[in-house]
C-alpha cells in the first residue's frame, strides 16, 4: 500500500470525546497509533463501501435467471424499441 514517505495528505476530524476513546483503546489493543488505527479503519470501510456498490449479489436463482436472460433475451418492447429508433435518429442527425 502507501509507504511512509507517500503519506502527505491530511484528515482532520472532530470527534465526541467518548469516541476518541474508544479509538485510543482499539489503537491501544492492536498495538498501533491512533493515525494509524483510524488510516486503517478508513481504508477498509471505503473499500467495503465500494465493493457494496460495485460488486452484484445474486442467489442461485438470481444468476440462473440473468443467464437465461443474457443467453435467451426476450423480444425487444415496444417501448425499447421507441426508444432505440429515437437514440438512432439522434445519433444520426449528429453526424
Amino acid at each position: 500500500m502507501s509507504t511512509q514517505s507517500g503519506r502527505n495528505a491530511r484528515l482532520e476530524a472532530r470527534i465526541a470525546p467518548e469516541v476518541l476513546a474508544a479509538v485510543k483503546r482499539a489503537a491501544e489493543i492492536e498495538g498501533r497509533s491512533v493515525s494509524d488505527f483510524v488510516v486503517s479503519a478508513a481504508r477498509e470501510a471505503a473499500h467495503r463501501t465500494i465493493a457494496e456498490t460495485e460488486v452484484i449479489s445474486l442467489s442461485a436463482a438470481g444468476q440462473s435467471a440473468f443467464a437465461k436472460a443474457i443467453a435467451d433475451p426476450p423480444p425487444p418492447t415496444k417501448g425499447l424499441r421507441k426508444a432505440f429508433d429515437s437514440h438512432r435518429r439522434l445519433i444520426r442527425d449528429v453526424r
